[in-house]
């Protein structure tokens, strides 16, 4: 699929920053709530599975496993639904994609009512949780991949900090693109420690009916702007 042209004054880097802040917001949710398992940062996890593997004490294999086949299962949705709205305009392709991933946190919030983060049970709603964030997640990596908006995964920060870096001025190069990392960087920022706050305060329901509501409020907004209207090549 060829991403569409963005125009700068264009609201998909709006909304990919938007998007950002929910990844802070669903690691905060996963890490503080759900026993040290991402289900927005793979990467995480495969360095979790390599402690459990040697018998690191606090890290159990299962979560972690059940995490990334969730993650892979909503990516490859996510993949097949971006071909599928090919010739399409790009605001339909969007609300499809905000609608899938904000319905799957809302059901992630049902399944939270109850659940005891202290004691992480009862243990069928813990991977339930895992199961639909991580597939939330999947999926939204997919479409934002096939967007192809540069220094704006909404998830990795890896890349975007070594650019930072390697491009700028004191690396003798340009800096392009830096209010985008930096966006990026400030964005997940703010959205771990708001959902950090919430998941120790009030408890899991809260952040993740918020990540939902974020997702679908913003992209309707980028939906309205007439560049989203473009069909996708």
């Amino acid at each position: 699929m060829t991403a569409p042209k963005v125009h700068p004054a264009a609201p998909l880097p709006w909304l990919l920053l938007l998007l950002s802040v929910t990844t802070g917001l669903v690691d905060a949710i996963s890490v503080l709530g759900l026993g040290k398992v991402f289900t927005a940062n793979m990467t995480g996890n495969v360095v979790f599975l390599g402690f459990a593997a040697a018998g690191a004490p606090g890290f159990r294999v299962l979560p972690y496993l059940v995490a990334m086949l969730a993650f892979l299962g909503g990516a490859l949705v996510g993949g097949r639904a971006g071909k599928m709205h090919r010739g399409q305009p790009l605001r339909r392709w969007l609300l499809v994609a905000a609608g899938i991933e904000a319905t799957l946190l809302w059901i992630a919030a049902i399944v939270a009512i109850g659940f005891d983060i202290a004691t992480q049970s009862p243990s069928a709603s813990l991977f339930a949780i895992i199961i639909l964030t991580g597939l939330a997640m999947g999926f939204r990596n997919a479409t934002i991949r096939q967007l192809k908006i540069p220094d704006l995964t909404t998830t990795v920060l890896t890349l975007t900090l070594t650019g930072l870096a390697a491009d700028s001025r004191l690396a003798g190069g340009t800096n392009p693109n830096w209010g985008r990392r930096i966006g990026g960087v400030v964005a997940i920022f703010g959205g771990a420690a708001i959902g950090a706050a919430m998941v120790i305060h009030i408890g899991l329901v809260a952040p993740l009916i918020l990540a939902g509501l974020l997702t679908l409020a913003g992209t309707v907004a980028c939906a309205l702007h007439p560049e989203s209207a473009v069909p996708i090549a």
